[in-house]
């Protein structure tokens, strides 16, 4: 489903992504997982259809990543866009119009899930309200890829392991395939079934969650702490 061979990326005097390949198969979960400034939200731009590599390919269902991508990729970037001014029902209403696979039903269960009244102004959301709105967004409609990057900064410990609980759980469609990149390995790892480890750009360590953990005989923290070391 998510395809990417020998992809790099150079933004003025670095390289944010050196010669990345992976291949995620529909309907599972990878976790990407690294420190800040490995080049997680760069890939994840660029599976999105925001940013183009320097060189390398990356398709989603055999389709370049880009403008024709966009109809079924939902992209949770780490800093939102929603409009201030907007009241969180005309916000959801705005993007609505945008998929035309928008659930307006599912939509309002996720923001009673989520306790966010719809007539509160976006720039009157703390960082963790906004934070909810985003996966409200991202889960209203039926995208064939989710791209989850840090999607629950400023959200409170135990309310994070909540809303993951339930997205995966009970929001998620079984045919999607998600990827969330984070640096909290713990919080993930019960969700994630195949992982990459990023590193300066690379990928250091990559493959299945169990096997992984079976050949180092470590947990999944333990093995990010030594491959970030």
């Amino acid at each position: 489903m998510v395809y990417v061979e020998d992809l790099w990326k150079k933004y003025p005097g670095a390289w944010a992504l050196r010669g990345v390949s992976l291949s995620v198969a529909r309907g599972s979960v990878l976790g990407v997982l690294g420190e800040n400034g490995s080049g997680k939200s760069t890939l994840f731009r660029i599976l999105a259809g925001v940013t183009r590599p320097t060189r390398g390919r990356a398709r989603i269902g055999g389709v370049r990543t880009g403008y024709a991508t966009k109809p079924v990729v939902s992209y949770l970037p780490e800093i939102d866009p929603f409009y201030s001014w907007m009241r969180v029902g005309e916000q959801l209403a705005f993007l609505s119009a945008f998929y035309s696979t928008w659930d307006a039903g599912r939509a309002r269960q996720l923001l009673e899930f989520m306790n966010l009244p719809e007539d509160r102004k976006v720039g009157a959301l703390s960082r963790g309200q906004r934070a909810r709105l985003k996966v409200v967004s991202a889960f209203s409609w039926s995208p064939e890829v989710v791209l989850m990057d840090e999607p629950l900064g400023g959200i409170d410990p135990p309310s994070r392991r909540r809303i993951l609980d339930s997205l995966f759980n009970g929001f998620r469609h079984p045919e999607q395939t998600v990827l969330i990149s984070t640096h909290l390995v713990s919080e993930v790892d019960p969700f994630i079934e195949d992982v990459l480890f990023l590193r300066d750009g690379e990928i250091c360590i990559s493959g299945r969650k169990e096997q992984l953990q079976q050949e180092h005989g470590k947990s999944l923290s333990e093995i990010f702490e030594t491959a970030v070391a």
